[in-house]
């Protein structure tokens, strides 16, 4: 049994966000680390062949080089599909891509990734990255193995025991072996301490056409995992469903994996601000005004990467009253997420005559329908009435028949001058 006499932790710390960088001309991808602990995974034994080699490098030490990256992925078609739960864990430092450049999101993930990838979102990188975890004598049989072949997560392993992400009967880490869904499942169920939670699902009925292939004790794992939505089954043409859990799972699926369970994180998006835009970004800046209405003045980043209705968006698309999940690096705006979008602004000024008013309880206007005449036909246009509307003019001569100009904004009547 694989062990350590470190006592187990369960820490929320803040995680570093990493600089953002965007391929030009609209194409989107993921982190490619730089050295140190790269939870996205090494593409072979030629990335950690030079390992020592940054390592060295006397930058490394700096805390603004601490998680330096390469914005620079030549597979960026592949990923369209899983771009937003990539951005959202890259804005983070949990996902990350290879060292020549590509994230290769059809990959199968290795055990070792996987593992790195979960510390990450729990929010211990830091500590994973620590000289002393770094220095732990693991205890597992291919502990030799982890520190020769990925002396970068000796760490990760050493905290991911701390907390409990192994089974007590596992012996060895098995770096290399592909990570599958029923595998995955449980590494983020443990990730998010819920093992009792699921061990009391144990008894749970699964409708699986495979269920039998899933083990007993794992039961309650797959169950709360998709009582939470953090994993889902298949089902072919004729209805049958199947959970396939001893299928390999890739780097794009974790991805949408480690997303969906970041979201029942606690203290989710902790270190993230929220609020609402004050205003359309201006001269380079956002206003955010937060829930406890403070406003916080940001500076954008120029390769701010910007969420909006499910798929990349420009600057220009922010609108004053979204909804805003931002992230910064450095002091400056890197990734924003428009999590409720305020409704875009249509004003309208029209000019004809007055058919019909209608007021509320209160004896005040609440709309009024406007007729135009126009080469013989005649245009209804009918529009509340803001409870502020302003009139221009002899406000007694509004009533049917009147000619009015009304002007306003969605549909909502702001001003009516009387002609």
């Amino acid at each position: 049994m694989a062990f350590l006499t470190k006592q187990s932790m369960w820490k929320k710390t803040a995680i570093t966000s990493l600089a953002l960088m965007m391929l030009t001309g609209g194409a989107t991808a993921a982190f490619a680390d730089n050295g140190r602990g790269n939870g996205g995974g090494r593409d072979d034994d030629r990335n950690s062949q030079n390992e020592d080699s940054r390592h060295n490098d006397k930058n490394d030490d700096k805390d603004d080089d601490k998680y330096k990256v390469v914005w620079k992925f030549k597979d960026e078609d592949d990923l369209k599909w899983a771009t937003e739960y990539i951005m959202r864990l890259a804005s983070k430092g949990i996902f990350t891509g290879y060292d020549d450049g590509t994230f290769k999101p059809s990959n199968k993930i290795t055990r070792i990734e996987a593992i790195s990838a979960a510390v990450r979102l729990m929010g211990l990188r830091d500590q994973a990255e620590s000289a002393e975890e770094m220095s732990t004598e693991l205890q597992f049989k291919d502990a030799d193995k982890i520190k020769k072949k990925y002396p970068w997560a000796v760490g990760y392993v050493s905290v991911a025991l701390e907390n409990d992400l192994f089974f007590e009967n596992e012996t060895e880490v098995k770096p290399e072996q592909q990570a599958t869904r029923l595998w995955s499942t449980i590494l983020l169920i443990k990730a998010l301490k819920l093992e009792d939670e699921a061990k009391a699902l144990n008894n749970t009925k699964l409708d699986f056409k495979d269920a039998n292939q899933i083990p007993a004790a794992s039961v309650g794992y797959v169950a709360l995992a998709l009582e939470k939505k953090i994993i889902t089954g298949y089902e072919d043409r004729n209805g049958n469903k199947t959970f396939r859990p001893n299928q390999p799972i890739t780097r794009a699926e974790i991805a949408v994996l480690l997303d969906r369970t970041d979201e029942e994180m606690p203290d989710q998006d902790a270190t993230a601000i929220t609020g609402t835009l004050k205003a359309a970004a201006s001269g380079g800046k956002i206003t955010v005004v937060k829930a406890d209405k403070t406003e916080v003045v940001l500076t954008l980043d120029p390769n701010v990467f910007i969420f909006r209705d499910d798929k990349k968006a420009a600057v220009s698309a922010l609108r004053a009253g979204d909804e805003v999940l931002v992230r910064t690096y450095q002091s400056k705006v890197v990734f924003i997420e428009v999590t409720e979008e305020e409704p875009e602004v249509v004003s309208f000024s029209e000019t004809g005559k007055v058919q019909s008013l209608t007021f509320d309880s209160s004896a005040k206007l609440s709309a009024i329908t406007v007729t135009q005449e126009e080469d013989s036909e005649t245009n209804v246009l009918i529009y509340a009435v803001s409870p502020n509307v302003k009139i221009v003019g002899n406000a007694s001569l509004l009533k049917q028949g009147q000619s009015v100009k009304v002007t306003g904004k969605n549909a909502i009547v702001e001003t009516i001058e009387i002609k």
